[in-house]
C-alpha cells in the first residue's frame, strides 16, 4: 500500500526541520562545515517532502536548485528558492571530504559567516515548504 502523500511528505518536513535544529547546534559549537552540510540536508529534504506531498513517488537527486526547480512546477515559489538551492548545492561536498577543496580540511575552511548564510538560505526554503504545506 502506498503512503499517504500527505503524511510521508510531513516526515521528509520534519526531518528537515530536525537537520536545521542541528545545524544551529553545530554552529553554536563552532562546527562551521557540519553545520553548512546540514542545512543542505535539511534544504534538500524539505523540498523532496514537498514532492512527495504533491504526489511524486520518487524523488532523487541530491541538487536543491534542481529540485525548487522540479518543485517549481507545482507551487511558484520555489522559483524565487532556487538560487539559495544554488547556494546550498556548493556545501555538498567540500563540507565533508577533504578532497572537495584544493588544500587543508573541510573544519578549518568554512567560518561561522558560512554557517549563518546556509542556515539563513535553508530556513528561507523550509519556510516555503512550510507555506506549501498549510496550503494544501
Amino acid at each position: 500500500m502506498r503512503p499517504d502523500p500527505h503524511d510521508e511528505g510531513r516526515r521528509w518536513l520534519d526531518q528537515a526541520s530536525l537537520d536545521l535544529d542541528d545545524a544551529r547546534f553545530a554552529r553554536g559549537g563552532k562546527r562551521f562545515s557540519l553545520a553548512c552540510f546540514l542545512c543542505q540536508q535539511a534544504a534538500e529534504k524539505a523540498v523532496k517532502g514537498f514532492l512527495v506531498l504533491k504526489g511524486e513517488e520518487v524523488v532523487w537527486g541530491h541538487s536543491v536548485a534542481d529540485l525548487c526547480e522540479r518543485a517549481s512546477a507545482y507551487a511558484e515559489r520555489f522559483a524565487e528558492r532556487r538560487d539559495d538551492g544554488a547556494s546550498l548545492d556548493l556545501l555538498y561536498i567540500p563540507t565533508r571530504y577533504p578532497n572537495g577543496l584544493p588544500g587543508g580540511l573541510p573544519s578549518d575552511a568554512f567560518h561561522d559567516d558560512d554557517a549563518d548564510r546556509a542556515i539563513v538560505r535553508a530556513e528561507r526554503i523550509i519556510g516555503s515548504v512550510l507555506e506549501a504545506f498549510e496550503g494544501d
